[in-house]
C-alpha cells in the first residue's frame, strides 16, 4: 500500500470508473461507493498525518519547554547561593555592608523574576503535554477511520468480483463507521 492518500484516492477512482463501464448497476453502485470510500480514506489518511505531526511537534516543544524551566531553576539556584554568600559576608565586620545589601536586594529580586518565569515554563510544558495528547487522539480516531474505509473498499472489492450484495452493505457499514470514526475525531 502507498503511503500517499491522494493518490490512493485516485487510483481507486479509476478502478471504479472502469466498473462502472461494465453497464450492470450494482456494479455502478459499489464503484461509486468504492470512489467515495477512496476520498473519505484520503481525508482521513492526510489528517491522521497532520494531527500526528502536530502531536510531534507539541511534545517537542514541551520538552523545550521543560529545559528551559530546568535551566531557569538552576539559575535561581545559583542566585540563591551567591545571595547567602553576601549575607554572611555582611556579617562579618570590616566589610562592605550597605554593598551586600544592595547585592542581597538584587540577588533576591531576581530569584523572584526567575521563580516567575520558571513556573510560567512549566505552565506552557504542560499546556503543551495536553495539546500534544489531544493531537495523538485525533491522530488515534484518524488511524482507525482510515482503516475502516480501506477495509471498505477491500470488501467492496470483492462485492464486485463475487456480485453478492451482502458483502457490499457490509462495505458500506465500515465506510459508516469510518466516518463516525472521522467525525468524532474532531468532536469529542
Amino acid at each position: 500500500m502507498s503511503h500517499d492518500p491522494a493518490l490512493e484516492a485516485h487510483e481507486h477512482a479509476e478502478h471504479a470508473e472502469h466498473a462502472a463501464h461494465a453497464n450492470d448497476p450494482f456494479i455502478s453502485r459499489v464503484a461509486i461507493s468504492v470512489a467515495v470510500l477512496a476520498v473519505f480514506a484520503a481525508v482521513s489518511g492526510s489528517l491522521e498525518t497532520v494531527e500526528g505531526g502536530k502531536a510531534l511537534s507539541a511534545t517537542s516543544e514541551a520538552a523545550l519547554a521543560q529545559d528551559r524551566a530546568t535551566d531557569t531553576w538552576s539559575e535561581y539556584e545559583a542566585d540563591s547561593i551567591k545571595r547567602n554568600m553576601f549575607a554572611i559576608a555582611a556579617r562579618n565586620p570590616g566589610t562592605a555592608a550597605a554593598d551586600d545589601a544592595k547585592t542581597i536586594k538584587k540577588y533576591t529580586d531576581r530569584q523572584q523574576d526567575l521563580q516567575t518565569k520558571a513556573k510560567e515554563l512549566e505552565q506552557d510544558r504542560e499546556r503543551l503535554l495536553v495539546e500534544s495528547g489531544q493531537h495523538e487522539q485525533r491522530h488515534h480516531w484518524l488511524t482507525g477511520a482510515a482503516t475502516l474505509f480501506e477495509i471498505g473498499i477491500a470488501m467492496s472489492t470483492v462485492a464486485i468480483i463475487t456480485r453478492r450484495r451482502w458483502l457490499w452493505g457490509t462495505a458500506v457499514t465500515f465506510g459508516a463507521v469510518g466516518l463516525a470514526l472521522l467525525a468524532s475525531a474532531y468532536l469529542f
